[in-house]
């Protein structure tokens, strides 16, 4: 009778340690080649092939199927590239590898993550171009190569993304133009960071036809006018085109009131600062440097920043500045 129950008893552990293994076998193997791939790194120690995976630091399982959908590497000193055993994992919906130090190129190999909406490799040492097979990850709702060494010019064909809403290609070293094509993203697509490159040409006009929520084209070589982002029927909140050599009269742009930070310095914009200027909330605000005359509307948020908001116009004046004659 003893001999029996024990052998119960090891039987229903058994049971209750197969019920608590939830992690799926193959998913758990990708994460041990992951760990192997980043040289074992420290943050990594919970990940030990005798427990669950779905009870790793840094990884998020779900809840019904429990395949791995979520893996986030972020702020370590972790060095190496991307690992390819990363598209092994089939389910996954979101991936960060965040300022770490890894290196090379973007694996095609991650087309297979069918699943992911969500792809954030910022704050790297990334290099070589951005690869156009990442328009394959049809998901995909957020896109961040921002903080990295990419060159050479901006795939079109990831307007072919169509649930984009955000795309940060900003601080790399990307030339080039501005792919037309992006006027064709759907209206879903609402933010776009290109600045600290060396973008050049002028802005598509087929931008105009989409309503952003935020703009950043700064510090670039980008030229002409782009007065057509702007308008009372748009929605965007921040407009940044500075450092450029942009172009176009600022008196004849229409705002829209959703407008709470434009930021054009070091342009060569002319005309003078429109009257509509003073209904709208801005928390910033600066025009300097550019080819702008007369006098500073009176009213709203205007008067409350400072002069380095004006100067280095050609005859602005009032506010913080001298005194209009």
């Amino acid at each position: 009778m003893q001999i029996s129950n024990f052998f119960i008893i090891v039987l229903s552990l058994l049971f209750t340690f197969s019920l608590a293994e939830k992690c799926n076998p193959n998913d758990k193997k990708a994460l041990l080649k992951i760990k192997k791939a980043l040289n074992n790194p420290y943050d990594l120690t919970s990940w030990d092939p005798n427990t669950d995976c779905c009870d790793w630091y840094l990884v998020k399982c779900d809840r019904k199927t429990h395949r791995v959908v979520q893996l986030y590497i972020v702020a370590s000193n972790i060095s190496g590239q991307i690992p390819a055993a990363v598209s092994e994992l089939p389910y996954l919906e979101f991936l960060m590898f965040h300022k770490l130090n890894l290196t090379g190129q973007i694996p095609e190999s991650i087309t297979k993550l069918k699943n992911l909406n969500f792809l954030d490799f910022s704050w790297n040492h990334l290099s070589g171009p951005i690869p156009p097979f990442l328009s394959q990850l049809k998901k995909l709702n957020l896109l961040d190569l921002s903080f990295n060494n990419f060159t050479g010019s901006i795939p079109s064909s990831l307007s072919q993304l169509p649930n984009l809403g955000a795309l940060h290609l900003d601080r790399n070293s990307l030339t080039g133009e501005i792919p037309e094509s992006f006027g064709k993203f759907t209206p879903e697509f609402t933010n776009l960071y290109l600045s600290h490159n060396q973008l050049t040409g002028e802005v598509p006009r087929s931008l105009g036809d989409l309503n952003f929520t935020l703009l950043d084209f700064s510090r670039n070589r980008l030229q002409g006018d782009i007065s057509f982002l702007l308008g009372t029927n748009k929605s965007i909140q921040i407009l940044d085109i500075s450092r450029n050599i942009v172009e176009f009269d600022l008196s004849k742009v229409e705002f829209p009131q959703s407008l709470t930070s434009l930021n054009v310095n070091h342009n060569r914009i002319s005309g003078s600062l429109p009257e509509g200027l003073v209904k709208l909330n801005f928390q910033y605000l600066n025009v300097s440097y550019n080819r702008l005359c007369g006098k500073i509307p009176t009213g709203g948020d205007l008067q409350s920043y400072d002069y380095t908001a004006y100067f280095h116009n050609r005859c602005l004046c009032g506010a913080q500045l001298p005194e209009c004659k």
